[in-house]
């Protein structure tokens, strides 16, 4: 549901001196282009440009200069575009040497980092303290409440900039703004921006357990992500094809090559400066081939003894010791407020009858639940057993959604979000069902969102179009969109790299191939609805922007 904070305004009417118009702010939208359209009142003086002295008076008796008047603003070029723009008459803003970005004494141990990264991509000066000049940007937090979480408002006024907002992420994502509007046109336009996110989640999952990916790569990623408002990076480090950070718990299951872990420290530092959460996802009871390789006796057999790929056996007490031994290991190196269980494709719930092929579960979970429980309630078992390991840190807990099951003794803690992503999988339940237990969902559809390199199984690599002119966070699975009395439980949605075959890209070529999608799901979930700019006018925006590689 949008945020009522950015509904469209209606006319204001005009007053015997000035008219105002208030428009909502889409890319391409223009409020007026010429004189003819101004009132007919007296234009105002503009202020002056930044960086230049203020003009001489008048001599006394000299015939005055002819005023120098300015057309309506339109709203700046941005990716994401602004949700609402108040257009001015004036000259608008642009860096000049003399400038500074300034930061209010009370504010500098929350918005230095925001305004010291400001001055250098703009090349500017940088202030803790004193009066802005003009031409100068000024940053300043509102008081608490005073708007959405991560909503910011940005005036171009007399000359200046002042970019507020309730919190710090409102702050920087105004400085974003102001970024792309100086890049995209030279400068930013009088009026004022008021802005903020549809959805609270917003990002890109990405999967370094099957390839490794240099710190450097997902750094250069991070910057990207930020520039785009985005701020959740999912980190899917464990699989069956390796391990990818560095344990000392169990150093024996760490794959060649892995992260060091004052790597992972340098990554989750440059993200919290960025305003991004990094979630680690150590998957289990599925995905665990790199821990079994070292550790076979906690090998998942079927009822003819035939090892399950990945899978380690949840009726074995050692197998969710040495799990929440890595859990209780990570918890302190992933200071974000979020943490994802995996849960998904546990290989003895997709054969025919679970409990026939896998005695021992069965057993196990009827001396747990009661005579009536079958594996799937252990595996419920397993993923709250999970859950409570990590609780205590405070992190929003999630696991994907074929983790969840219906009509068992055992159910899924109520506080772990669903991440869905497919409705293919044997017993895949739709999205609805989740929705109508109430479910909070996070859209990762693999079949707008998923970049499954070497396209197996029938994947296609998802284009920037397709999300832009079709996908929006209501549709979870394939291509229908589940009805807009949900759209509050969905919390948002995430591109998502998976490396199935690790060797089909390069680290550069993924990095362009998910370009253009994840600046299209930018857009569509800082503001779902239908883009005013065509796909045309976006790509040649994101080409100003961050030019392609």
């Amino acid at each position: 549901m949008r945020n009522p904070r950015f509904h469209v305004r209606g006319h204001v009417i005009a007053t015997a001196t000035v008219a105002a118009l208030v428009t909502l702010a889409v890319p391409g939208c223009t409020a007026a282009s010429d004189e003819a359209r101004a009132p007919a009142a007296p234009t105002p003086v503009p202020s002056t440009p930044a960086g230049s002295a203020a003009p001489s008076p008048e001599p006394t008796g000299a015939a005055p200069s002819p005023t120098r008047s300015y057309a309506l603003s339109a709203a700046p070029r941005t990716i994401p575009a602004v949700r609402e723009h108040i257009p001015a008459r004036g000259p608008g803003w642009k860096p000049a040497p003399a400038a500074r970005v300034v930061v209010a004494q009370g504010d500098k141990a929350a918005l230095s980092d925001e305004g010291r990264l400001l001055a250098g991509e703009l090349r500017m000066g940088y202030a803790e303290s004193g009066e802005p000049r003009t031409g100068d940007v000024e940053l300043a937090l509102g008081a608490k409440g005073s708007g959405p979480a991560e909503s910011y408002t940005l005036d171009v006024k007399d000359g200046r900039v002042r970019i507020t907002g309730p919190d710090e992420a409102g702050v920087f994502y105004g400085t974003r703004t102001l970024k792309q509007a100086v890049r995209s046109a030279g400068s930013a336009p009088e009026g004022t921006v008021r802005d903020g996110p549809a959805k609270p989640q917003r990002g890109l999952n990405l999967d370094i357990a099957r390839k490794h990916f240099t710190p450097d790569w997902i750094e250069d990623r991070l910057r990207e992500m930020a520039d785009l408002k985005l701020n959740q990076l999912g980190l899917h480090f464990s699989d069956d094809q390796a391990f990818r950070i560095q344990s000392d718990s169990h150093p024996e299951i760490v794959s060649t090559p892995h992260l060091t872990k004052a790597q992972v420290r340098s990554i989750t530092a440059l993200a919290a400066r960025l305003h991004i959460t990094v979630v680690p996802e150590i998957d289990s009871p599925g995905h665990l081939g790199a821990v079994l390789r070292v550790h076979p006796d906690l090998q998942l057999r079927d009822v003819q003894g035939r090892a399950v790929k990945g899978a380690v056996d949840i009726a074995n007490p050692a197998s969710a010791k040495l799990v929440d031994e890595l859990l209780r290991e990570y918890r302190p190196l992933f200071p974000g407020g979020a943490w994802h269980l995996g849960a998904d494709e546990y290989q003895a719930l997709v054969v025919r009858d679970p409990e026939a092929s896998f005695p021992q579960l069965a057993s196990a979970a009827r001396q747990r639940y009661g005579a009536t429980a079958r594996v799937q309630d252990l595996a419920t078992g397993w993923l709250n057993d999970r859950a409570d390991t990590v609780r205590p840190s405070g992190k929003a807990l999630k696991a994907w959604n074929d983790g969840f099951f219906r009509g068992g003794v055992a159910n899924a803690a109520k506080d772990i979000q669903v991440e869905y992503w497919t409705g293919k999988e044997i017993g895949a339940r739709p999205p609805l069902e989740y929705l109508r237990e109430g479910r909070k969902v996070v859209n990762l559809n693999d079949e707008y969102l998923y970049y499954v390199l070497g396209e197996p199984n029938q994947f296609t690599y998802p284009t920037g179009r397709r999300i832009y002119e079709q996908w929006t966070p209501l549709v979870l699975r394939g291509t229908t969109a589940v009805p807009a009395q949900y759209a509050d439980q969905i919390l948002g949605g995430r591109l998502a790299v998976w490396s199935d075959l690790s060797g089909a890209q390069t680290q550069a070529q993924v990095a362009a191939g998910i370009r253009m999608p994840l600046a299209a799901l930018s857009q569509k979930v800082w503001d779902a609805r239908t883009p005013a700019l065509p796909w045309t006018g976006f790509t040649a925006l994101a080409d100003r922007l961050t030019p392609p590689r």
